[in-house]
């Protein structure tokens, strides 16, 4: 494709967060159009980008000419039906986290993707951040040995955004009142996928996974103190999900993949915590506000003690912070903005491969439904299918 790749940015509120990766990539890709719901939203968007057309309707949106992709940042149940409606309009597309939240809506992705013969990425922001990519540059560098055990958790008091301004409950609300399971796999699975390969020639792939919940105890006692003893939500038997998931993936080389998700109990923020182990080096990532991320590896030094991993941030490095560091941390997600649109435009323009494609899509995705199916049937495991 030649000239820049025009696009739509479709659900206002969180597409704003990628206005400094948009401007930093300017030359590459243009802002033609928005679409939302809101008049509010629209508005605001007309007054900080002068010229932008502005939608309600999504359909209206995917018949014009001069829209050659669009940026979903809509809510998560809505990510897999605007992709396939968008490829079936013979648009590119760029999804938010996560790309479906059922088997049937990740095997609909990859046949579309297939058909459409365009460009569809997942916008996995914490695969870019700089300490994520630095460990996945040392891994493909042998620093790590063979990978043997992973962790990876999101952890992030969301009560208050189970509901509006007015006590409704948002699509959140209604999500954790509808499924039992690890709904937000993405942000923590994402990396370690890529570290071990998942998906990759010579690399690994998931084989089964089993999700346990606790029970749900934490979104009912912040309705009662925020809205209520009176208002429904306050019952104990109101919210389906528990308040925290752990799931276990089981890989074909023996790997093991912990994953924790817990959007509920009131504690600090820890949303990407990682450890990483090998039979020559193991990570760990900062756990609180203020802490820093450790690195141990026998090629690093021969004593096995943790490491600053700032200390080999020169040495190691991945090259894309190497060359974008100063635009990637002035977009948002500690640079994940920047490097994902980076990607699916370089993908578009130049006919490669994206970065993380529709078969990393969905297999990371498909953790969410068949979580739900382990948590139904007693917490055991199912078997994660091969996509490609």
């Amino acid at each position: 494709m030649t000239g820049p790749v025009r696009l739509a940015v479709v659900g206002g509120n969180r597409g704003a967060g990628f206005g400094e990766a948009l401007r930093y990539l300017s030359e590459q890709l243009r802002l033609v159009a928005v679409c939302d719901l809101s008049p509010e939203v629209l508005e605001a968007w007309e007054k900080k980008h002068g010229g932008i057309r502005t939608y309600t309707s999504y359909d209206e949106l995917l018949q014009q000419d001069d829209v050659d992709a669009v940026l979903l940042a809509t809510p998560m149940e809505l990510h897999a039906p605007q992709a396939l409606q968008a490829l079936r309009a013979g648009k590119h597309v760029l999804s938010e986290v996560i790309a479906a939240t059922t088997m049937e809506e990740c095997w609909q992705l990859v046949e579309a993707v297939k058909t459409s013969k365009r460009v569809y990425m997942l916008a996995e922001n914490y695969c870019y951040s700089r300490e994520n990519m630095m460990v996945l540059n040392m891994v493909q560098h042998g620093l790590f040995g063979e990978l043997t055990y992973a962790e990876g958790g999101y952890i992030h008091d969301c009560r208050d955004l189970n509901f509006d301004s007015e006590g409704r409950l948002t699509w959140r609300g209604r999500l954790r009142r509808r499924v039992n399971g690890n709904f937000y796999p993405t942000h923590s699975l994402g990396p370690i996928a890529q570290w071990l390969g998942i998906n990759r020639p010579g690399g690994d792939r998931f084989v089964t996974t089993a999700t346990f919940m606790t029970a749900a105890r934490a979104p009912q006692l912040w309705v009662r103190e925020h809205l209520g003893a009176d208002h429904p939500a306050a019952r104990d038997d109101y919210w389906l999900c528990g308040d925290s998931a752990t799931t276990i993936i089981q890989t074909a080389k023996g790997a093991v993949i912990v994953l924790r998700k817990d959007s509920s109990s009131p504690r600090p923020h820890n949303c990407a915590h990682y450890v990483l182990e090998g039979t020559r080096g193991a990570y760990l990532s900062r756990r609180y506000e203020g802490d820093e991320p450790l690195i141990w590896s026998e090629e690093l030094g021969s004593e096995v003690r943790w490491q600053p991993m700032a200390c080999h941030a020169e040495a190691w490095d991945h090259p894309y912070w190497q060359a974008w560091r100063q635009r990637a941390e002035g977009a948002g997600h500690g640079g994940g903005d920047y490097f994902v649109l980076h990607d699916f435009v370089t993908a578009i323009q130049q006919g490669t491969p994206p970065a993380i494609d529709v078969y990393d899509a969905v297999t990371w995705s498909s953790i969410m439904p068949l979580s739900i199916e382990s948590v139904a049937r007693g917490s055991v495991p199912v078997e994660v299918p091969v996509f490609r």
